[in-house]
């Protein structure tokens, strides 16, 4: 085992506390330090996936934390990756490939051991040629209810031997009772791990905050090794579908282009729209209810876990019915990427009720297409030339995807790959439908997709559009500086160090 590889564990008082983030920034910073790092979360629950170079199926954080680290990700930095598929049940991915849907009792009860097993030996193969492991928690450590199984935060932090730093989220408030509150519940050994807190998110003149930071290392005899300021507009793909409550739903008059994404139940891959963010001309709006979708210049159907129930909640919600008043008047472009083009179609079939107990659901019958879910997983790396308004482009995506899809009649196809085609687009009615996810990831098309609009707006195109990718490598770099600045990276190491060598006199003492 290599001796040089030290760990650090970040875990939380919360779900959305800025575990990710963090994670994130500590992967780039030993990168910018010249260490070979990786980064790891032994599970993961999210609907937001990764496709590694070997067509494997993992979490979207530890993707983006090994590009960060700028090394290729593998199934070894997140050996289980649950996606909820309906109420209390989620398809259990193992080491990149579907394992199997199971209810969240039976996952509890009947997966422990084997989960326990997966985990050791990826962060050992990690550690083995990494020097570096930074470790990300998920919930909190304190869920008392369900510790004695739980395989992602301290009994990950016991077999990495790693020292753990305990992130609170001033932004939601009690930010000192919920660090104290974790603290409390966390038994004698755990408590020994956490060698100190983070504070995230702040706002305001740290000064105000010295008293209660005083008091808090008084009180817990636990250091406060930082307080981060509030980072606004960073360009780091989300993870988890709980931020999607930050962004607005309501139409911003002074952009020239308003997207809406449709937030169904089981929305998955929503980080397909971020480089929209970054476009100074658009305004981008997640919409959940009818009345919420009014007169988009461009809507997104996005990938979703459920097609089939997720169509039927726009059914339920009559936004169906309002698409379909859209696509009738022509002047709204609408895309749908994976499950949202498999819901621009006629049919979906779901024969083998791998979603829903509905054998067959007629859909928008936008485009002639019918779609079966099947039980296996298409996961892979894609790439080809793309047909826009009668010029070619080469774009790259990734595929995720367990319907395989034909058309009922003979259409124009959206992307040219190697061995075959992807998508359809009818110039026309504006549909496009791809199983592309990342699409708009690809600076040439999304800037002839956006200046079509403005052409029809009245608008002269931008002819300068920011490249998505650089501002993403930028952004890594911003936020590694903004915690190096704001955090106790000499005691943190030095604990690393420290946690490092009680391992190996560990290791010396059993033999």
């Amino acid at each position: 085992m290599n001796k040089k590889a030290l760990s650090i564990m970040f875990q939380g008082t919360h779900s959305d506390a800025g575990k990710s983030a963090i994670a994130t920034a500590f992967c780039r910073i030993f990168f910018q330090d010249g260490y070979k790092t990786a980064p790891f979360k032994s599970q993961n629950m999210a609907l937001n996936s990764y496709i590694t170079v070997d067509g494997k199926e993992i979490g979207r954080a530890q993707g983006v934390q090994a590009e960060a680290a700028g090394v290729t990700a593998t199934t070894d930095m997140n050996p289980i990756l649950i996606k909820p598929t309906r109420d209390s049940e989620s398809q259990i991915v193992v080491h990149g490939k579907p394992y199997k849907n199971m209810k969240a009792m039976a996952y509890r009860q009947e997966f422990f051991e084997t989960g326990l097993g997966l985990i050791k030996e990826a962060f050992k193969s990690l550690k083995g040629t990494y020097e570096r492991i930074v470790i990300e928690g998920a919930g909190s450590p304190a869920e008392v209810n369900l510790n004695d199984r739980e395989l992602v935060n301290m009994r990950v932090a016991a077999i990495a031997e790693s020292p753990v730093v305990l992130i609170g989220d001033i932004e939601k408030g009690g930010v000192f009772a919920s660090l104290v509150g974790t603290l409390q519940l966390l038994s004698e050994k755990d408590r020994e791990r956490v060698i100190g807190v983070v504070i995230n998110k702040f706002r305001g003149d740290v000064s105000l905050l010295t008293p209660g930071l005083e008091w808090f290392e008084e009180y817990t005899g636990t250091p406060v090794l930082g307080v981060i300021p509030y980072m606004p507009n960073l360009n780091i793909d989300a993870e988890d579908s709980v931020v999607l409550s930050r962004y607005s739903q309501v139409k911003n008059l002074e952009k020239v282009i308003d997207i809406a994404v449709i937030q169904y139940p089981r929305i998955s891959n929503f980080t397909d729209v971020d480089p929209f963010f970054v476009e100074e001309d658009c305004h981008v709006r997640f919409v959940t209810k009818l009345e919420q979708l009014q007169n988009p210049d461009l809507i997104i159907l996005p990938g979703s876990k459920n097609t089939v129930e997720d169509y039927l909640f726009l059914e339920e919600t009559g936004i169906s019915g309002r698409l379909k008043e859209l696509f009738a008047r022509n002047e709204t472009v609408i895309v749908g990427i994976c499950g949202g083009y498999q819901m621009l179609g006629e049919k979906i079939f779901d024969p083998f009720h791998v979603e829903s107990p509905h054998e067959e659901v007629k859909s928008l019958d936008f485009i002639p297409l019918h779609t079966t879910i099947r039980e296996e997983k298409k996961t892979i790396l894609s790439e080809g030339m793309l047909n826009f308004q009668h010029e070619k482009m080469p774009v790259k995506g990734y595929e995720i995807h367990m319907g395989t899809s034909t058309f009922t009649r003979e259409v124009d196809c959206l992307i040219q790959l190697k061995n075959g085609e992807d998508g359809c687009y009818f110039e026309k009615e504006k549909v496009i439908g791809t199983y592309f996810h990342g699409i708009f990831h690809n600076d040439s098309f999304r800037t002839a997709l956006l200046n079509s609009i403005r052409a029809q707006k009245g608008h002269p195109p931008l002819l300068e559009r920011p490249s998505f990718n650089k501002m993403r490598e930028e952004a890594f770099d911003l936020l590694a500086d903004h915690v190096r600045k704001h955090v106790n990276m000499e005691y943190i190491q030095s604990k690393m160090v420290e946690f490092s060598q009680k391992e190996t006199n560990s290791e010396k003492f059993s033999v």
